[in-house]
């Protein structure tokens, strides 16, 4: 390990069981010398096994709904108390489509579900930021990442409404990500992250079927949980400093290929 984060502090979002890519990112981020809160909704807590990781990483969880910007300033404030300073980099791991857990067609959806799906998928990001922003709660030089799915560029029928919450996430990094910079010195970046068999990812229709053809697809293969940790690890270092507005792939290749041969010959007759 490289001590990439030592001294530094910070928030994890959406850590739910060790699938997780927060979960990854939370233990790479401990392993290079970073310490860290740990939050989630007090429903997906209870869901899954965020008090082992807290354990693992000697971290505090704060339950936090991130759609609530009473919930997120409790959240900033007890945060800092804790780890004694200002936050220097912050993981928005959060997604969820009710349209997709019900399986509403994109064509048919319920509309209370989709807006549902936006506020936590997409909205609550631009909430996290407003929030530290207002309280001046990032040091000069932190690094705000979220993570997103290349369905906000391209069509994956099966990826519902997620696809349009990606894209208006991915579009907050970047117009947030201005005011970040300009007033704060803060940078602002989205991954763009291959399938991952997640809790969540696992709950799209047809997802093992993503897998296998962005796997075919992709010239390095998928990107796995750890490689995002990895990523997200270096995006939160000083190694990046001048990286912002930035929507990064993390995808083998995917995201700029046409055709693969190994795609190609499963539609070769013999």
């Amino acid at each position: 390990m490289y001590n990439l984060l030592k001294g530094k502090r910070g928030i994890i979002f959406g850590a739910l069981d060790e699938n997780s890519i927060a979960w990854k990112t939370a233990e790479r981020v401990h392993e290079e010398g970073g310490t860290f809160v740990l939050t989630n909704a007090p429903i997906a807590m209870r869901m899954g096994t965020i008090n082992q990781l807290a354990e693992k990483t000697g971290s505090q969880i704060i339950p936090a709904d991130a759609t609530s910007v009473a919930d997120l300033e409790n959240l900033v404030e007890k945060a800092m108390e804790i780890l004694g300073g200002k936050i220097d980099f912050v993981l928005h791991s959060i997604g969820m489509s009710v349209n997709v857990r019900k399986g509403n067609h994109y064509t048919n959806q319920n509309y209370d579900f989709t807006h549902k799906g936006w506020d936590v998928s997409a909205v609550s990001f631009h909430k996290v930021m407003q929030v530290l922003y207002q309280k001046d709660a990032m040091s000069e030089w932190g690094s705000i990442v979220a993570l997103t799915y290349m369905a906000a560029q391209r069509v994956f029928p099966d990826y519902n409404d997620m696809a349009d919450n990606k894209a208006y996430l991915e579009s907050i990094a970047r117009s947030f990500g201005y005011f970040f910079g300009r007033d704060k010195k803060v940078r602002v970046n989205t991954i763009s992250q291959s399938p991952t068999p997640t809790t969540a990812g696992q709950g799209v229709k047809g997802f093992d079927g993503f897998i296998a053809y962005a796997d075919k697809m992709s010239p390095l293969g998928n990107a796995t949980a750890m490689d995002c940790a990895n990523y997200t690890v270096a995006m939160f270092s000083d190694l990046t400093k001048r990286v912002t507005l930035q929507n990064l792939y993390n995808d083998g290749g995917f995201s700029n290929m046409g055709v693969s041969q190994a795609v190609m010959e499963t539609f070769i007759e013999e």
